[in-house]
């Protein structure tokens, strides 16, 4: 195994030889689903008893860690973020103008550790806002982005997939194009996005999913609007919805967490 040091097993009881092996396997797996491996964490000696407890405490730590970025996360938009009227939630400042790079990093690493069970070969999103979330998470799943278009270019392919998605925001329908080229039957799509609304623009990049033929491996948001229908609506689809923030209520200017 690649960052694992050897094991001279030669004159070894066959019955230990199983158990080192056994050890060796499950703690790979158990490694790899926390996506690191310790050189430390497997030893000559090879006690049962200490790897677990390596394991567990690398566990515990990479878990820690994810709940106090996801935490910060959630403390940025209650120090940060300007609530207009009763259902608009701006937070430019990190997010979608303005980037804190470092925030965006543990979002990706988080939604891979949520998604980690899922095949994935390449990451969707659409303009201009979730591009840069993708980006950086994209680098963690170790496959291409693909965005949708909202615009008409005379260099964008004339094969394409093509849907609507409505902007809760900016109260626009939009027409969404992907090209064939980048997309077909054999792809493992994870959609991933800034907000979650009403739905709709998530409703759109599934439909080019399906119209290419691919797999949905999920939906991954970094702020959903509870109060709004559109996670209902996904997950009464069967869509698994990963979303790191999800904002119960905006009544009175007060941002209040599920």
């Amino acid at each position: 195994f690649t960052g694992i040091n050897k094991i001279d097993m030669i004159g070894m009881p066959s019955e230990l030889f199983c158990i080192k092996t056994l050890i060796l396997l499950s703690g790979f797996l158990l490694f790899k689903s926390f996506y690191i491996v310790r050189p430390t964490g497997i030893q000559r000696v090879g006690h049962r008893i200490k790897l677990r407890t390596i394991i567990r405490k690398d566990g515990e730590d990479l878990l820690k860690r994810a709940r106090d970025w996801m935490e910060l996360l959630k403390q940025k938009i209650l120090s940060e973020g300007r609530v207009i009227g009763k259902d608009i939630l701006k937070v430019d400042s990190f997010l979608n103008h303005q980037i804190d790079v470092a925030l965006f990093n543990e979002i990706g690493k988080e939604f891979k550790r949520r998604f980690f069970d899922k095949k994935v070969t390449k990451i969707l999103t659409i303009e201009a806002s979730g591009i840069a979330i993708a980006c950086i998470a994209a680098q963690y799943f170790k496959v291409p982005v693909v965005f949708a278009k909202k615009t008409e270019s005379r260099n964008l392919d004339q094969e394409t997939y093509e849907s609507e998605a409505y902007s809760f925001t900016k109260q626009k329908t939009y027409s969404i194009r992907v090209s064939k080229r980048y997309m077909d039957k054999q792809d493992h799509i994870l959609i991933i996005d800034d907000f979650l609304a009403n739905g709709k623009a998530a409703q759109a990049l599934i439909d080019i999913v399906h119209q290419a033929g691919a797999a949905l491996a999920g939906v991954g948001i970094v702020i959903e609007k509870g109060f709004q229908n559109g996670g209902e609506i996904l997950r009464s689809q069967n869509v698994q919805v990963e979303s790191l923030a999800i904002v119960k209520s905006l009544e009175e200017n007060q941002i209040l967490f599920k």
